[in-house]
């Protein structure tokens, strides 16, 4: 018996021809499954270039690249089999010259910037990568960092308005209370100050016209002479003396990237929000409201925790 199952053992010279064919294999299909990836924008810059260079060190075996988009042809006239990732509004008006081309990322566009390009009608071969933070999980922070707080101040203008309805739904699981206030004219602090008396925190909206470096200073005086702590729209804006924000950084940008190019581009959101994110706090803005001071690893881990659950 033990003769017999050795004549069936395979010699060392079939062994290695099978090795050999399973390599060849194996590479060949590791060749057919890398993918061509092209960033495009207006410029390289610095940023652009370490950008690019980290996600082909996350993607190894794909081909990565980036192109300015004054050397690109017409986006139909790009194979078909190329992934495309915009990474700025110039590119973005460059891609809806024509629906044919290839499968389209658009990096960190925000809410606004595509409503005013596309309006409520999204075009079907673009999948949308949010940049600013979820309406929700902003409240989600209210809640957990300033638990007394019921009622959330809101400004908006005719560009966010449409951002209202989507606040309020959020808002109503979380026994928060929305408190729109319109503000057209920012040089009229009226509405601000209006807002303020009727709120116990006031929610940034990522809308440049309302919240940008000109309207800071009042908005950040005239709230924390109220005592009020003002939550986003964005980091910049916790730097300069908001309370906190939640925010995705290029390393969260990237997970979600190597993410998607491991999927087939039908099966790509149509719009999308970083799963990944972390939490940036002002510790100085923080004490002068009487506020302890949060763990932002901690906070950030129990938002994302709560929303993985059902």
């Amino acid at each position: 018996m033990r003769y017999a199952m050795s004549r069936k053992m395979p010699t060392f010279g079939q062994w290695l021809a099978g090795l050999c064919l399973f390599l060849t294999a194996w590479l060949h299909g590791m060749a057919v499954q890398a993918a061509d990836i092209l960033l495009t924008g207006a410029e390289e810059s610095p940023g652009v270039q370490s950008f690019v260079q980290a996600l082909s060190e996350l993607r190894p075996t794909d081909r990565v690249h980036f192109q300015p988009l004054a050397s690109l042809p017409a986006p139909g006239k790009l194979p078909s089999s190329l992934r495309l990732i915009l990474l700025d509004l110039p590119s973005l008006d460059w891609r809806m010259q024509e629906s044919q081309g290839p499968a389209t990322l658009v990096l960190r566009i925000s809410r606004l910037q595509a409503r005013q390009r596309f309006g409520d009608t999204q075009p079907p071969h673009l999948s949308l990568l949010w940049a600013d933070p979820p309406l929700s999980r902003q409240l989600q922070l209210i809640r957990r960092i300033l638990p007394q707080a019921w009622r959330v101040g809101v400004l908006f203008d005719q560009h966010s308005e449409f951002l209202l309805k989507e606040l309020q739904s959020a808002a109503q699981p979380l026994n928060l209370q929305i408190v729109p206030q319109r503000w057209d004219n920012t040089h009229d602090s009226r509405p601000l100050q209006t807002v303020l008396k009727s709120s116990d925190v006031l929610l940034g909206l990522d809308d440049p016209d309302l919240y940008n470096p000109k309207t800071a200073k009042n908005l950040l005086l005239s709230s924390y002479s109220r005592q009020l702590a003002l939550v986003g729209p964005n980091v910049a804006f916790v730097r300069a003396g908001s309370l906190a924000s939640t925010y995705s950084d290029q390393n969260d940008w990237l997970a979600v990237l190597d993410e998607l190019l491991d999927r087939s581009p039908a099966t790509w959101p149509r719009t999308l929000y970083p799963g990944r994110f972390k939490v940036s706090s002002n510790a100085q803005v923080a004490r002068s409201l009487g506020i302890e001071p949060m763990n932002e690893v901690s906070v950030a881990a129990e938002l994302a925790e709560g929303e993985r659950r059902p």
